[in-house]
């Protein structure tokens, strides 16, 4: 590794260690359970939601959302500091909703081709990462129509376009930080924005009512 290379990751770890987030993984790191309850607590219903405006299945966004608890429990060990948690956390759940997605279509042309239901093997769960019910989001949208209509026309947008609007409009994350969990430039994620916005746009004027 060159100097350079290892000034920018130690300034990168630098910067991480700043994050509340961070610190607690690295107690999760050194054996300490409470803190991984309380990153679970501080994600669990944000993960969730990401997961079910991905994906428009609520039992399954509430799976994913236990299988990427999990696989940061399992990664404690080798975890190292190198970006914000919530950067690191969306990096999983990204890869977990594109193989959701490629494993749902193929388990769909499966079944229209054989007409035979497979079973999944059940994932054996960490004692810390809370049953099901215990990942519902807390939050209620004050109007459900408006709600439906939002989640109809994020529906229109492709995967990567999706994911880009949750992170920067809800989790309110920089271009950098969407970038590196999506493995993207933040000139491409500004673009990749810009165009979703485009398409949003397109599809909320068509919920709009004309007012007579």
């Amino acid at each position: 590794m060159s100097n350079a290379t290892k000034t920018k990751s130690k300034a990168g770890e630098n910067s991480a260690i700043r994050d509340p987030d961070v610190r607690l993984m690295l107690r999760v790191k050194g054996g300490d359970e409470a803190a991984f309850t309380e990153l679970v607590a501080n994600y669990q219903s944000r993960l969730v939601s990401i997961f079910y405006n991905m994906l428009g299945n609520r039992e399954t966004a509430e799976d994913l959302a236990q299988e990427c608890f999990l696989r940061i429990y399992q990664a404690r060990n080798g975890y190292e500091p190198t970006a914000k948690f919530s950067t690191w956390l969306y990096r999983i759940a990204n890869n977990l909703a594109s193989n959701s997605r490629r494993s749902f279509s193929r388990r769909k042309e499966v079944s229209l081709s054989a007409n035979n239901s497979g079973s999944m093997e059940s994932t054996p769960r960490e004692q810390m990462v809370p049953d099901k019910s215990a990942l519902m989001p807390t939050r209620q949208a004050d109007s459900r129509e408006s709600c439906d209509v939002v989640r109809s026309a994020l529906s229109t947008l492709g995967e990567r376009q999706r994911l880009a609007v949750l992170l920067h409009k809800f989790e309110e994350m920089s271009y950098a930080d969407i970038g590196e969990a999506m493995d993207l430039s933040p000139a491409a994620v500004k673009s990749l924005l810009s165009r979703a916005r485009d398409n949003l746009r397109e599809s909320l004027t068509a919920h709009v009512r004309p007012i007579s």
